[in-house]
């Protein structure tokens, strides 16, 4: 339960202040949220981080499809899993589905979140950051924990 909560929320959040980016920005536009520090900046991102494979439009679709195929095979055996491997592999799943939604309308991805000294990205990235720091910790070092016990 906690997982589907988990990943709904990551969704709907995602969309909802992408949506409400839209309807309230044009591309390009920015505000100031916290000076030389943090502004709300209206982006459409033809690629992946960095703008690196812009306009593989396809490529990416098919990416993120392959990711949710994967986690929904794999889903029933995560569960069994720690923790933070299972949800970690929910907020991944979470972010490249909210990311590809937007590929499939558009073909370009909106961003927004702006710290001025790192490229403009979304709670989507985010969620795909964390989950997948997540998957690295704990498959390093949760696995290690169990054998010195």
């Amino acid at each position: 339960m906690a997982a589907a909560f988990l990943f709904f929320g990551i969704l709907v959040l995602d969309q909802l202040i992408k949506g409400l980016v839209q309807v309230s920005f044009v591309p390009g536009e920015s505000v100031v949220v916290i000076e030389h520090i943090f502004n709300i900046t209206y982006v459409l991102n033809p690629g992946a981080a960095f703008g690196l494979l812009e306009n593989q439009t396809w490529f990416f679709i098919l990416s993120a499809t392959v990711i949710l195929l994967a986690f929904l095979w794999y889903y029933p055996r995560l569960k069994r899993e720690c923790a933070l491997l299972h949800y970690g592999c929910v907020a991944m799943a979470a972010g490249a589905i909210g990311n590809l939604i937007d590929r499939i309308k558009t073909g370009l991805v909106v961003d927004f979140l702006d710290f001025r000294i790192w490229p403009v990205f979304n709670l989507a990235d985010i969620a795909i950051v964390l989950g997948v720091a997540g998957m690295v910790y704990a498959i390093l070092f949760k696995d290690k924990e169990h054998v010195e016990k």
